[in-house]
């Protein structure tokens, strides 16, 4: 027996750093992850646009019978998930940079947060700075080379040891000792990070929260998975399937999973 799927979207393939959680978390549930490749990264794109790509995914997940819909991208979470959340009965889960656990963590008061440049911009993120950050010295960097490299399935070597020196150097320099990845791009990228930062600097990000939040909804509204259920993980692509199949062994070693293209959201 399998039971509806929880569906899950991003701009690419970051988002599979939630779904390798969400998978470890709730190993009965079914799983159906969408990556936007085609038209990643959303972070420099109008809201509007991302927004459209937004529900044109969403749709496509329903169409598959998602009872449940991670918006597994701060950029896509910022511009589309309370308008997903009016316009549709299911319930959804967004992203937001780990602000919060950041303040409480930090011995300096000097916090760098990696981010998107829709996701830095966005009122949610201002609204979660004032509420848990006012007093604290955030120091925000967009890293678009962080996706590049993600998408391309480069997660260390020289190329990504150049580009995390480059922006957290300056981090450090200014006596931030927590670092928060606000993109769901970035966790590839963190074995890197935490080799160059050292062990008195923290790296975190919000994909175990996510999944806790995830079951409790599901807990919540009766949609948990029942016991004997046959879970299908399934992973598409918006963008060329070959890229997918070289990069999804790279980013998530050993995970079994039906590859394929995303049909109808060229």
């Amino acid at each position: 027996m399998q039971t509806r799927p929880i569906g899950i979207l991003d701009s690419g393939l970051g988002g599979l750093s939630v779904l390798r959680e969400i998978q470890a978390l709730l190993p009965g549930e079914s799983l159906h992850y969408v990556g936007d490749s085609a038209w990643c990264p959303y972070g420099p794109k109008p809201v509007a646009q991302i927004r459209e790509r937004v529900f044109a995914i969403t749709d496509h997940l329903l169409s598959l019978g998602a009872k449940l819909i991670v918006v597994a991208c701060n950029s896509a979470t910022i511009a589309a998930v309370e308008s997903l959340r009016a316009a549709y009965p299911i319930p959804f889960t967004g992203m937001e940079p780990a602000v919060k656990p950041a303040a409480a963590l930090t011995r300096s008061g000097v916090v760098g947060v990696l981010a998107t440049e829709a996701s830095l911009a966005g009122e949610k993120y201002l609204r979660l700075v004032n509420s848990h950050a006012a007093s604290l010295r955030l120091i925000t960097r967009p890293c678009p080379e962080f996706v590049e490299l993600v998408e391309a399935g480069i997660l260390d070597g020289p190329e990504a040891e150049a580009a995390v020196a480059c922006h957290l150097e300056p981090l450090l320099h200014e006596g931030a000792d927590v670092i928060v990845l606000g993109c769901t791009h970035y966790p590839f990228l963190r074995p890197v990070m935490e080799r160059f930062v050292g062990p008195d600097v923290a790296v975190i990000d919000t994909g175990a929260a996510v999944a806790r939040q995830v079951r409790r909804r599901l807990e919540q509204d009766g949609l948990l998975a029942p016991e004997g259920n046959r879970p299908a993980l399934r992973i598409t692509t918006t963008g060329p399937l070959e890229v997918l199949e070289r990069a999804v062994p790279v980013l998530c070693p050993g995970l079994a999973a039906e590859l394929g293209r995303a049909r109808g959201l060229d």
